[in-house]
C-alpha cells in the first residue's frame, strides 16, 4: 500500500516530508503525510488513482496546519526532550496533531493559529526565549 501511494507521489516530483503508518484495531491502515501547501491539491490528484486501485478511502487532507520541530544532536544523549516539549506545548495550550522522531529530531504538527504561541513554548522550555529564529513552518 505504502509503495504504491509514495511511488505515485514520487513519479509527480511531489516531496513528502513527515510519515505515519497505523494500522487500526479492525485491521485497516491509514497513511497520514506532510506536503508543502503548494503541492496539496496535486498530491490529492495523483493519490486518488492509487487508492481506488488499492480499494482504499479517497485520500482526505486537513489545511490550515503547521510543522514545529525541535532538532539537535544532544538528544540522542539527553533523556526528557520530547516530555519537556509536550509539556510546554500542552501549558500553551497546543494540540499535537502528528508527531515524528528520529534520533535528533521530534516534529509535530499543530495548527497553524498555535504556530507563534508554540514556537515561543518551545523556546522558553529549551532556554531559547531570547534567541531569534525558530519559527513553525506551515506543513
Amino acid at each position: 500500500m505504502a509503495a504504491k501511494i509514495f511511488s505515485s507521489v514520487a513519479d509527480h516530483g511531489i516531496s513528502v516530508d513527515m510519515i505515519v503508518q497505523n494500522v487500526s484495531d479492525k485491521g485497516l491502515t491509514d497513511i497520514t503525510f506532510t506536503v508543502n501547501r503548494d503541492s496539496l491539491q496535486r498530491a490529492l490528484r495523483v493519490i486518488e488513482p492509487a487508492a481506488q486501485e488499492l480499494q482504499a478511502s479517497s485520500p482526505r487532507a486537513q489545511e490550515g496546519v503547521a510543522k514545529l520541530s525541535v532538532v539537535g544532536i544532544g538528544m540522542r544523549s539527553h533523556s526528557g526532550v520530547a516530555a519537556r516539549l509536550f509539556q510546554a506545548l500542552s501549558d500553551a495550550g497546543v494540540n499535537v496533531q502528528m508527531i515524528s522522531t528520529s534520533e535528533i529530531k521530534i516534529a509535530v504538527v499543530i495548527d497553524e493559529a498555535s504556530a507563534e504561541r508554540a514556537v515561543r513554548a518551545a523556546h522558553k522550555a529549551f532556554g531559547l526565549a531570547g534567541s531569534a529564529g525558530g519559527e513553525a513552518e506551515s506543513a
